[in-house]
Formats: C-alpha cells, structure tokens, sequence
C-alpha cells in the first residue's frame, strides 16, 4: 500500500516539474521541445525532457531566432548561441526635403574689355606697362653693342616701334669684320706715304709695316715716336685670341721695355677705362686692373659690350 502512495506521489511531482520548470524551444523544421538545458558546447545542445528522459544533441543551426534569443538571455549559453543570430538590417533614416532655398548675394563679375584696355584701365597694368617698355629699352641698347649696330639708332627706334623695332636688329645679321692684317687707318686717295729710309712717297693704300711702337733696329726702346693706334668693333672681332695677340705684353705684372710707355685704353657702352694690366681672360670676357677713385681695382670686361680699344703713348 506505502508503495502505491510514493509512486503516485512521485507522478505528482514530476507532473509539477514539468508544469513548473520546463520551457518549450521552437525548431527551424516547424517542430519543439519542452525541457531544461543540461549540456551545451558549440555542436549544441542537450535538453532532458523528463525525469529520465534526455534528447539528442540539437545543432544550433536548428533552432529558431527566437530561440536563440531566448536561450542568449543566459550570461553562459550567449557567446555560443550570438553567431547564429541574424543581425537586422539598418535602417536608413529619410531624407529630409528641402522645401525653400535661401537665396544668396553673387558677386558681379566686371564688364568684359579688350587686354590693352584692361592694362591701362588699372594701375597694375599700368606698372607692367611701363616696365614692358624699360625692358624694351634696355634690350634695345644690349643688342645695339652686341650687334655693333648704332647706338643712337637702335635705341631711337625702341622708343618709336617697342618690341618690334629691337627685333628687327637682333635678327640682322652682324656687318663682317675687316681682315685683321688691315689695322691701318682707311686713307684718302690724295694721302701718301713715306717708307723709311726711300724719301721717296708711296701711293696711297693699305701698307703693311712694322708696328710704330717697334722702333727701328738698334733704337733704344721709345726713342721713336708711337702714333696711337685705334681698333673699333666692326673692323676688329673682340675676343680671346685678339687681346692674347696684339696685347701679350699687359699680361705679365712686369711690363717689357717695349710696352713700357704704352696706355691700353679700352671703351664701353658704360665706361672709358685705362687698363694697367690684363689679369684674366676667358672665352666671353676678361678682368683687367685699372684705376678707379685713386685706388687700383679689378674689373670685368665683357667682349660683347667692348665698342673701341686703343693703344696710344703715354703723355708727360
């Protein structure tokens, strides 16, 4: 008799367990369990179903969202059950229309002119102006010493035709130089000449002699008279080799006899200078010592802007 009374005691009991206690998962496939979680790991998970009654193992894949959910709610059963939980998709939020445009101040832009107009209708096109034609200007006369053409000309004709009027000499080509043996001055058809020693006179024409600062054999050095001697652009090419031939002796810082009583002097379109001595000489220029201001100072001397040199005697 005891042992009916605990049998149905027992029945009683587990009729409250499951009443009670247990909770009920959905699956995928549209079926569920009711039971407790007594075993999870991440190939799923172990449901008792009663007193003595267990399932399967259930994959996670199995189960519905809203069990997962359910089950993630547990602190230990949430690292396993969140990866197989679908994450909603985001919302966009709308967009806001725009119903009125504010209206803004432009700025105005200027009357449209020719470009000269604009260059004179401005001061700085005024200043770009006037230094377009310094420029021209100064290229005016470069070219003019570069060229060996007329100072006066070319610079005459820079004021009147801008531009245009320095390019016109620029592209002409240079007048050719006078043969180097003719350093004679050009004579008139009435001049003559007397050689020396003959008494007799000699048609007019280009002689060629020795130089006038030589001096006659056994003659002391400058005790014959020297006439001075002029060489301009145009006539002579101005370079290297022309100064290291004609002028080799105001190279050493010791002047020969010969050259003793000589003054080189050489002119520029800035300066008339009198050389003492040749220092340097390169391919385009050359630095020569001369006095300035009662003090010796060295100075470089383009070949392009050289428009004269002479060498005459030394006055008393």
């Amino acid at each position: 008799m005891r042992g009916i009374l605990w049998t149905i005691l027992g029945l009683w009991l587990g009729g409250l367990w499951v009443a009670a206690g247990a909770n009920t998962f959905s699956l995928t496939d549209g079926t569920s369990l009711t039971g407790d979680v007594i075993s999870y790991n991440d190939n799923g998970v172990v449901f008792r179903l009663d007193l003595d009654k267990y399932s399967e193992r259930v994959p996670w894949t199995k189960f519905s969202q809203d069990t997962l959910k359910e089950l993630s709610k547990n602190p230990k059963i949430r690292p396993l059950a969140e990866p197989f939980i679908e994450t909603p998709p985001v919302q966009r939020t709308k967009k806001v229309e725009i119903k009125t445009l504010n209206e803004t101040s432009r700025l105005q832009l200027p009357p449209r002119v020719s470009l000269f107009g604009a260059l004179f209708s401005s001061p700085v096109g005024l200043v770009a102006l006037m230094l377009i034609y310094a420029a021209n200007l100064f290229a005016g006369y470069e070219i003019a010493v570069v060229r060996s053409r007329p100072l006066a000309m070319v610079m005459g004709l820079a004021v009147v035709l801008p531009i245009l009027g320095p390019l016109i000499f620029l592209v002409m080509p240079v007048p050719a130089p006078a043969p180097e043996a003719a350093t004679m001055q050009p004579v008139t058809a009435s001049q003559t000449f007397a050689v020396p020693g003959s008494g007799q006179p000699v048609a007019a024409g280009i002689q060629i002699v020795e130089a006038s600062w030589q001096g006659k054999p056994g003659e002391a050095p400058g005790a014959h008279g020297v006439e001075p001697q002029i060489f301009q652009r145009g006539q002579f090419t101005f370079n290297r080799r022309f100064f290291e031939t004609k002028f080799s002796g105001f190279f050493p810082v010791i002047r020969r006899e010969t050259e003793k009583n000589l003054v080189l002097s050489i002119k520029t379109g800035r300066a008339n200078m009198i050389v003492e001595r040749i220092t340097r000489i390169t391919t385009n220029e050359m630095h020569v010592q001369t006095a300035m201001a009662g003090a010796k100072q060295e100075v470089m001397v383009p070949f392009a802007e050289i428009i004269e040199v002479q060498l005459k005697p030394k006055t008393a």
